[in-house]
């Protein structure tokens, strides 16, 4: 069994359930082990997010041998009324534009 993240303290600009979405969106099959890890969470706060994210109909998976693929719904708009029109479509191609101009230029990643 992997190692607990190590814990974070205050708050953050993005919330767990948008950093797995993320992954997903990045990985559609990508294990619940890597989405932890990668995330900084624990296994069982993945399978909470993953389950909070089926219910709320953002996501759904097909299974296929002992692999889950995931399918984002990314026509639905988020759930914060402040965000009302956004969908998720928009979120994800913002944070994909971050991840891409990161790994094009990582002196400016930590700024």
């Amino acid at each position: 069994m992997g190692a607990v993240p190590e814990p974070h303290t205050g708050w953050t600009f993005l919330t767990n359930h948008a950093r797995v979405l993320a992954v997903i969106a990045g990985d559609p099959s990508a294990r619940i082990r890597d989405i932890a890890a990668h995330c900084r969470l624990t296994e069982r706060a993945v399978q909470r997010i993953i389950a909070d994210l089926e219910a709320g109909g953002y996501l759904s998976h097909t299974r296929q041998g002992r692999t889950n693929t995931y399918r984002i719904e990314s026509d639905i708009s988020l759930r914060h009324p402040a965000e009302a029109g956004v969908t998720v479509a928009t979120l994800l191609a913002i944070l994909a534009q971050h991840d891409e101009e990161r790994t094009q230029h990582p002196e400016q990643a930590n700024r």
